[in-house]
């Protein structure tokens, strides 16, 4: 009897132990830092065969051509000639990148601190031909990931390696751990406390880089980078312009750029286009927000949740025909927008999971729902003269224009 009894209290104090262990330990996401020699990094750019996609970012089109961003791997070159059929023909390797623009047969894209320069004439031929160094910040963001934990490593990288990229795991970590920085990790669960004569081709509303006449605009947080590129295949660094905090996107209308930041819409003025001139801002609460332009109103999605800061997503339309003097007209509930587009007068709206909506943007105070296509997860969209292009979820959408908005034209899944 007395042996059932001790071993009834061995089980429980054991079940006890266990139960405060747990207690002790949660699942976080690891973000361990990816380092590189300077000098390895600025030899890593390849021009290889087609190579399934990882993570589809930004979308591109430029003649027959559609390039996609593959988020901090590089960029997968498509063969848009047959839009039933579109054909991968190339990737081009390049660390860090996430922004590309063309002009007159010349690939501008970033890596890291550095813009690269390729002459894109041969397609089969493709060639870096310019690198402008240390020309962007130097540093790779954090992951949009909750509950996340920054682990640098404590030997695993030499005097003067470079972050380059970040490895995401899952890790069961000790709390006490994690609040404190013994162990070289950093834990972040509010993201807040830490996109002529020669043709150009034609980016999508999530764009950080925009070229106007000879001029290649490049935002990144905080500041309007700017380069003349006159000399196409040797730009020539200018004077950034301080623009404000947590600029995320470009557009441009005319002699004006548009800003999308986590806070608002700055407006500036190129007359002058080595140097650009501030003219008004429309500010908005904290959210994740790109904006798109016409003769009269800037269309600006804001995203919540997650580390976008607002607590509701939605679709806000400013008046802008006098830009000194900004009035929000109305604003529209959506779910989890990102990128948006217009043609004439329907209005494009990638509403993240919940697909891509068309609108009829006519009566900006009551606008008309056309169509919505769902079971896609929407990312990005580029209207085009006679097609639209979408890109989402590692898949390249193309619809042709309809009365009622949108066919679908074809569906390309690029892994």
């Amino acid at each position: 009897m007395k042996t059932k009894i001790l071993f009834l209290f061995a089980v429980i104090f054991t079940f006890m132990i266990s139960c405060n262990n747990n207690d002790e330990f949660e699942t976080v996401n690891v973000a361990k830092a990816e380092f590189m020699s300077l000098q390895a990094f600025r030899a890593s750019v390849e021009i290889v065969a087609p190579v399934p996609i990882i993570e589809s970012g930004k979308i591109y089109a430029y003649n027959n051509l559609v390039l996609v961003n593959d988020i901090d791997k590089g960029i997968h070159i498509i063969d848009n000639s047959n839009p039933v059929s579109p054909v991968k023909i190339a990737f081009i390797k390049i660390k860090a990148t996430k922004d590309m623009e063309i002009k007159g047969n010349y690939l501008y894209a970033d890596s890291l601190m550095d813009l690269l320069v390729f002459d894109i004439s041969d397609i089969n031929n493709i060639k870096e031909v310019a690198r402008l160094k240390d020309v962007f910040p130097s540093y790779i963001p954090m992951p949009f990931i909750e509950n996340l934990v920054v682990d640098y490593g404590e030997n695993g990288n030499q005097a003067g390696d470079i972050i380059v990229g970040w490895k995401i795991t899952q890790e069961q970590r000790r709390i006490d751990d994690e609040r404190n920085y013994n162990t070289g990790g950093v834990v972040f669960n509010d993201f807040m406390t830490l996109a002529s004569a020669e043709s150009t081709g034609q980016g999508g509303s999530l764009a950080r880089f925009k070229i106007v006449n000879d001029y290649l605009y490049a935002v990144d947080s905080h500041n309007i980078n700017i380069f003349d590129i006159t000399n196409l295949v040797a730009p020539r660094e200018l004077q950034e312009v301080h623009a404000g905090f947590d600029i995320e996107t470009i557009f441009n209308k005319d002699n004006l750029l548009f800003l999308g930041s986590m806070s608002g819409m700055y407006i500036y003025d190129i007359e002058t286009p080595e140097n650009p001139i501030f003219i008004s801002e429309f500010q908005h609460g904290t959210a994740c927000d790109p904006v798109i332009v016409d003769d009269n109103f800037a269309y600006i999605t804001l995203r919540a949740g997650n580390f976008c800061g607002a607590f509701e997503s939605s679709l806000e339309i400013v008046d802008i025909s006098d830009v000194y003097n900004l009035e929000l007209v109305k604003s529209y509930p959506m779910d989890n927008p990102y990128g948006l587009g217009i043609k004439n007068n329907l209005l494009f709206i990638c509403d993240g999971t919940s697909g891509l909506k068309v609108y009829n943007k006519t009566k900006i105070e009551d606008l008309e729902l056309l169509n919505t296509f769902k079971n896609i997860t929407a990312f990005d969209v580029i209207p085009m003269q006679n097609k639209l292009l979408l890109i989402g979820n590692n898949t390249l959408f193309q619809y042709n224009y309809s009365d009622n908005g949108l066919n679908l034209l074809s569906e390309y899944h690029l892994n």
